[in-house]
């Protein structure tokens, strides 16, 4: 839910945030340890920062952004996917926010009658 509107994002910033996360982790897990890991150090952190603020933007604040952003800054876990898990994460479909109405009663008559008799 989006913290400024209060809001679910729409299936368009879904796409668009999951988008952002996969080519960040692409780029950095494919790209930037192919080109002078140590010298691509602040590309790799400002693509943090980047996406952070985008997939802020685009879906709200969200705790599964947090531990994302500090592994990202830690030397060797930014080789794991993240920040597309805590967008997936984010983005999950939940069920129903109000429980759903209980089931309709079939109303239903007790209907006796005698048996019939020699009396009757």
């Amino acid at each position: 839910m989006d913290a400024v509107t209060g809001s679910e994002p729409s299936s368009g910033r879904v796409r668009l945030a999951r988008a952002i996360a996969i080519s960040a982790d692409f780029l950095q897990i494919v790209a930037f340890p192919l080109f002078l890991p140590g010298a691509a150090s602040p590309w790799n952190d400002a693509l943090d920062l980047a996406v952070a603020a985008a997939l802020t933007l685009l879906l709200g604040w969200h705790w599964a952004f947090l531990p994302s952003f500090i592994a990202e800054i830690v030397p060797g876990l930014d080789l794991v996917p993240t920040w597309t898990a805590a967008a997936f994460f984010v983005t999950r479909r939940r069920g129903p926010a109000s429980p759903s109405p209980p089931p309709r009663a079939i109303d239903t008559e007790v209907v006796r009658s005698s048996p019939a008799g020699p009396d009757s």
